[in-house]
C-alpha cells in the first residue's frame, strides 16, 4: 500500500518560512510526478507546485517566486520550501503522486496517491 506522509506544517508569522516534507513508500518514486496542493477553509483544493521525473518544476502564479519544490529520489521524499509567507497561504497542504507523468499537472484527479495533509497557519 502506497503511503505519503507530510510533515513540517505549523504556525508562522507573515514573512516567515516553512519547509514541508512528504515521505513516500512509492517503489518507483523517481519516475513519478509529485505535486503539492492546498485547501483553505471554505475553498476548493488548489494546485500549488509540481516536479516531474526530470526535476522540471511548475508553480501556481500565487506562489511563484516564493515557493520552491524539490525532490530527493534517494530518500523518496519531496519538499516544499515556502518563503515570504502570507496570511492567504493558510491552508492544509497535501502532497500527491502521479505515476503516469501527466501533462495536466494542475488537476488533482490526475494524481493517484495522496497524503493526509499538514496544516500551515500564517499570522498577520
Amino acid at each position: 500500500q502506497v503511503q505519503l506522509v507530510e510533515s513540517g506544517g505549523g504556525l508562522v508569522q507573515a514573512g516567515g518560512s516553512l519547509r514541508l516534507s512528504c515521505a513516500t513508500s512509492v517503489l518507483t518514486f523517481s519516475s513519478h510526478r509529485m505535486g503539492w496542493f492546498r485547501q483553505a477553509p471554505g475553498k476548493e483544493r488548489e494546485f500549488v507546485a509540481t516536479i516531474n521525473r526530470s526535476s522540471n518544476t511548475r508553480y501556481a502564479d500565487s506562489v511563484k517566486g516564493r515557493f520552491t519544490i524539490s525532490r530527493d529520489n534517494a530518500k523518496n521524499t519531496v519538499y516544499l520550501q515556502m518563503n515570504s509567507l502570507k496570511p492567504e497561504d493558510k491552508a492544509v497542504y497535501y502532497c500527491a503522486a502521479d505515476p503516469s507523468g501527466t501533462v495536466y499537472y494542475t488537476r488533482e484527479y490526475e494524481y493517484d496517491y495522496w497524503g493526509q495533509g499538514t496544516q500551515v497557519t500564517v499570522s498577520s
